[in-house]
């Protein structure tokens, strides 16, 4: 499959809880992110298998906050995708922002483990938008609910990573404000896609303010300035996310599909 015909793939998988016919031996990715928890499995050529997703708060800022429910959620969407595909998840990878150190970049694998799944690999969340991508040469942005990430790629090879604490949560905080409204509400107003022109020129200096943070995270690398770049995470589901952010970072900018699942994808591959 290529790339794009993946991530609709495991849209599909998740959307209607079923599994694709395909052997194994099979990978495992989960994605602790800050706005939800993914599981995927694919195939050893990366082809998505099966996959669940739960939204959560269980992650501030790239930081994991609420340990013992991030390992529940990881339970429950490890005993689901079980049972779809009819087989035990024993191994996987996980991923944090670039830069985590520490007891901060354990934690992800400590919460797998907790949860029955053996962590084999941890890797920088925009690398695995990256590999989902099947990029050899371009620059990834992985805006995330809490941080905004960059990975860049020359002939296959990862020469620069950077991060920054803003994401998604700004935008439902710009939102709650705005409106008056809880951030729960915010966050649903968020997702709703028949709202996002309403919502636009409210939570448009929040874009700008992430171009802005790419464009300073790339300053002073000119030969990066041809580089495709490719822009993935919950985020990126605003209507008009891409177009806007273009205009901001001044270069057009690529929105994949359904740019949640392309790290928890790329996750699994790495896995």
């Amino acid at each position: 499959m290529e790339a794009y015909e993946k991530i609709h793939q495991l849209h599909h998988l998740i959307e209607t809880g079923t599994a694709a016919d395909l052997p194994g031996p099979y990978k495992v990715g989960v994605d602790l992110g800050t706005a939800d928890v993914v599981l995927v499995v694919t195939d050893s050529q990366g082809n998505p298998v099966a996959g669940s997703l739960c939204w959560a708060s269980v992650v501030k800022d790239g930081l994991v906050v609420d340990f013992r429910g991030a390992t529940t959620i990881v339970e429950q969407l490890k005993a689901e995708v079980e049972k779809i595909m009819g087989i035990t998840l024993e191994k996987g990878a996980t991923a944090i922002p670039p830069g985590t150190v520490g007891r901060n970049a354990q934690a992800c694998g400590h919460i797998i483990a907790g949860a029955g799944i053996e962590p084999i690999c941890q890797v920088d969340e925009p690398v695995a938008a990256a590999k989902a991508l099947n990029i050899n040469h371009g620059i990834v942005v992985d805006i995330g609910g809490g941080t905004t990430g960059i990975a860049v790629l020359k002939n296959g090879d990862l020469v620069f990573t950077a991060d920054e604490a803003t994401g998604g949560t700004h935008i439902s905080l710009v939102l709650s404000g705005a409106y008056k409204i809880t951030y729960e509400e915010a966050e649903v107003l968020k997702k709703d896609v028949s709202q996002h022109r309403r919502i636009m020129p409210v939570v448009l200096p929040v874009i700008e303010k992430m171009a802005m943070i790419v464009e300073n995270m790339l300053a002073g690398y000119d030969e990066y300035q041809d580089y495709p770049v490719y822009v993935v995470g919950g985020t990126a589901y605003l209507t008009g996310f891409g177009e806007e952010f273009s205009k901001a970072f001044g270069r057009k900018v690529h929105v994949p599909p359904h740019p949640l699942l392309v790290t928890p994808l790329g996750i699994a591959i790495f896995g």
